[in-house]
């Protein structure tokens, strides 16, 4: 598989994740809370496999590698938080600082795509990682609301949606890049 293909499928299966992870966030009252919890975490798992896939398809150094790398780190740690045995506030800390590097890793790919030709394709990844640096930092601050207690109200939901919109647009951006 060439580095194009990589980065291809490894998006989409990050974008896939990224949608999973979203309706495991959305309240479905017809959808038991276990089931929900399952998306949630077959979710981050594509995303965490997708953004490595991403990460080692590119061979030099570069910000976008790095950020795809903290977000791949960043989906372990929410992975963690829902597999592990913890108490809920180490769960919930660990969705904070999961979701916290995930807009990290997102922000560091954001930085690179400035540093490119500005182009319509360049334009929208900008788009696709603004996107998701919103999404992670909306997931985040949800949980830092609920862990003192405080209602995060939709937040989260909106968070996620954001996230998994920005992720389909990058995919697409990568899918029109590797064609090219």
């Amino acid at each position: 598989m060439s580095n194009e293909e990589k980065a291809t499928f490894g998006a989409w299966v990050s974008a896939i994740g990224t949608v999973l992870a979203a309706i495991g966030s959305t309240p479905i009252k017809s959808i038991p809370e276990d089931i929900l919890e399952s998306f949630s975490l077959i979710g981050n798992e594509l995303q965490a496999v997708g953004s490595a896939l991403g990460a080692d398809a590119i061979d030099e150094f570069t910000l976008t590698k790095v950020g795809n790398q903290i977000q791949a780190i960043g989906n372990v740690t929410v992975i963690s938080g829902i597999l592990i045995n913890f108490n809920d506030i180490t769960k919930q800390e660990l969705n904070i600082k999961g979701n916290l590097l995930q807009s990290l890793g997102g922000g560091a790919a954001l930085a690179d795509s400035f540093n490119e030709e500005r182009t319509l394709e360049e334009l929208y990844s900008i788009y696709g990682n603004l996107l998701q640096v919103i999404g992670n930092a909306l997931q985040a601050i949800a949980g830092i609301l609920e862990l003192k207690g405080r209602d995060s109200g939709n937040i989260d939901v909106v968070g996620s949606w954001i996230q998994a919109v920005g992720s389909i647009i990058s995919a697409l951006v990568q899918t029109k890049e590797s064609a090219s």
